[in-house]
């Protein structure tokens, strides 16, 4: 019995839409969001310490974790515990005290980028794997209407059912394929 799974739909919409959080303790935080979301047209939200950030990483998704270089710098246990909680978020180290904003938008729209790329390969290869163990379960049963058949003497009930199984099996094995050949 499937139930409703309020933190599973979370994440799954987070992912479709993308999130970015900041973590910096520079005033111009608040700034750097506005301009991210503004810029990717994704939702960022800003928190001032690696411990704030490592709580929002336990409570949301997000597509990508921009972090001050300095707090990793200075607080490296708590910088090991938000990796711990990345999940499928791409880090982006950035010093905040050298860097501009064309550099931030820059460094997130790449991380958002390579994100989708290996989600999508990700995606195909699970693909790919689903319809080899699909394929091979549909020649095993193909198989085994092929030798139910020549068993003598079966009757016509048993026959009829057997071939229906041996069509849909061989409809299912075509759709693969075909699903194959588009992805």
């Amino acid at each position: 019995m499937l139930r409703f799974q309020p933190k599973v739909l979370w994440k799954a919409a987070c992912n479709r839409t993308g999130m970015i959080l900041l973590i910096t303790p520079s005033e111009r935080g608040p700034e750097c969001a506005a301009t991210l979301k503004e810029a990717t047209g994704c939702e960022a939200h800003w928190l001032e310490t690696l411990q704030k950030g490592v709580a929002r990483l336990r409570e949301q998704c997000y597509s990508v974790v921009v972090v001050d270089q300095f707090l990793v710098e200075s607080e490296p246990a708590e910088s090991d515990q938000l990796v711990e909680h990345l999940d499928t978020a791409f880090p982006v180290y950035l010093n905040f005290a050298v860097s501009g904003m064309e550099r931030l938008v820059r460094e997130v729209r790449s991380a958002l980028h390579r994100r989708k790329r290996e989600e999508t390969q990700a995606r195909r290869s699970v693909e790919r794997q689903f319809r080899s163990e699909m394929c091979e379960s549909l020649t095993a049963m193909l198989l085994s209407c092929e030798l139910a058949m020549a068993v003598p003497n079966v009757p016509g009930p048993a026959a009829e059912k057997i071939l229906a199984v041996d069509n849909l099996a061989r409809e299912m094995r075509l759709r693969l394929g075909e699903a194959g050949a588009a992805g």
